[in-house]
């Protein structure tokens, strides 16, 4: 079977993990709560997008660099850098400037990330008590903001120079916010009640 997957000493050869809960319960669960016709018409997941802005990348360089490589150890794939669109005197920024990093993840990379980020990450969260369910943008989108990064297995703490904060957004193909809201909790997603 070829290898769906690939992070750094870690190999997947199956189907994800969240795939399969997603066809065998999510599915079924979500007909019967809205009353689909067909099974195609259940909202799924479409990609996830971690984006990560590194301010001091304006004086520092380097600052990215780790930055980026942290990000490819947490998501299994290389972030895009992203450039400062114009140019702001008082931040000291000129335009085509990089800023920041981004990747975008879909398919098997995607459920994944989602299924560690569910299981393992969050979790590992100072004093977590569940993530807002008010962060929807009214189409069934979902947007969360991690505070640090060494919430990750992947980052190994004593080399991490600064905690970076990122923004995960997970997409889905959901028209409303009660159906993305239902696909993410059956998922696993731990909202806070």
């Amino acid at each position: 079977m070829p290898t769906l997957w690939r992070s750094p000493g870690l190999r997947v050869t199956t189907m994800a993990r969240l795939k399969q809960k997603y066809d065998e319960q999510v599915v079924p669960a979500m007909t019967a709560e809205f009353g689909y016709k067909n099974s195609l018409q259940v909202p799924k997941l479409e990609k996830v997008t971690i984006n990560v802005g590194v301010g001091e990348a304006t004086q520092n360089i380097k600052a990215l660099d780790s930055t980026v490589a942290e990000i490819t150890a947490i998501t299994g794939q290389k972030p895009v850098i992203t450039r400062a669109k114009k140019a702001i005197a008082n931040f000291k920024l000129r335009e085509g400037v990089p800023i920041g990093c981004m990747v975008t993840l879909r398919r098997a990379r995607m459920y994944e990330f989602l299924d560690r980020l569910i299981h393992v990450a969050l979790p590992r969260v100072r004093d977590f008590k569940g993530i807002s369910d008010r962060s929807f943008d009214g189409r069934g989108n979902y947007s969360l903001g991690l505070r640090e990064q060494i919430i990750f297995p992947e980052i190994n703490v004593d080399k991490v120079e600064t905690t970076r904060g990122m923004t995960v957004t997970i997409t889905t193909t959901a028209k409303t916010d009660p159906e993305g809201r239902a696909l993410l909790r059956l998922l696993g997603m731990p909202f806070a009640s």
